[in-house]
């Protein structure tokens, strides 16, 4: 008799990954590039795969259209239309869906009001509309994955909104977020550790799974391990 594994015949429960901010965005494009190499899907979105353990799990992360295209289910969020428009023009641009680019145009200003209370709340519904869509297409919905930083305005005030919303509209589904803390050594404002400070009190309320990353350990890595001249 053949043993199943845990997961063997049993269908995949989807995630929803939430990329808002500059750095959320960022995380977020290699992200996708590298499950999608995973998957054995190409940057236009379609399978180039070997192996049907690939295709059993790609509804994980990827919905699949009916011209036969994977589409991530992502929903990219920010309050300028830069760091949207780069990811449209990157490697894996086209493979995003168009409605799920949400984006403002003033900017946040690394200010977490502006984003959690001001020019954020402005698109809060518009951004939960999109989350509510992707998440209504699941058959049985796991979870949100953020991916964010909690130094900017963008990232820690339109994201800790959204995480709010969103834990009052899905309190029983998993809420993860991947969070790029602040370093003094590696800073682009003045304001960052009160930023943080506001973020890390939501995500202690409204989190399940935070994975902490120490944005100066990631630029020792980039420079020193990966020898990037530009990190």
């Amino acid at each position: 008799n053949i043993q199943l594994g845990p997961w063997e015949g049993k269908p995949m429960r989807e995630i929803v990954t939430i990329q808002s901010g500059r750095c959320g965005n960022q995380i977020g494009s290699a992200f996708w590039g590298t499950v999608s190499d995973e998957h054995g899907v190409d940057p236009a979105g379609m399978y180039r795969g070997n192996s049907d353990l690939q295709l059993e799990r790609m509804n994980v992360y990827y919905n699949e259209v009916k011209s036969g295209r994977y589409v991530p289910r992502a929903v990219l969020v920010d309050l300028e239309p830069g760091i949207v428009d780069s990811v449209r023009s990157g490697p894996y641009g086209e493979i995003f869906r168009p409605d799920n680019f949400v984006f403002g145009q003033t900017g946040a200003g690394n200010n977490w009001a502006k984003g959690h209370y001001t020019e954020g709340a402005e698109l809060a519904d518009t951004i939960l509309d999109v989350c509510r869509r992707e998440a209504e297409f699941c058959d049985c919905l796991q979870g949100f994955q953020f991916t964010h930083s909690l130094g900017g305005g963008t990232g820690s005030g339109l994201g800790a909104l959204i995480m709010l919303k969103l834990r009052e509209e899905y309190p029983d589904r998993i809420m993860m977020t991947f969070s790029v803390v602040p370093s003094p050594k590696v800073s682009d404002t003045v304001v960052e550790p009160y930023n943080a400070i506001l973020s890390i009190h939501h995500l202690m309320e409204n989190a399940d799974e935070c994975v902490m990353i120490d944005n100066e350990a990631l630029y020792d890595i980039c420079s020193r391990t990966l020898k990037l001249t530009t990190p």
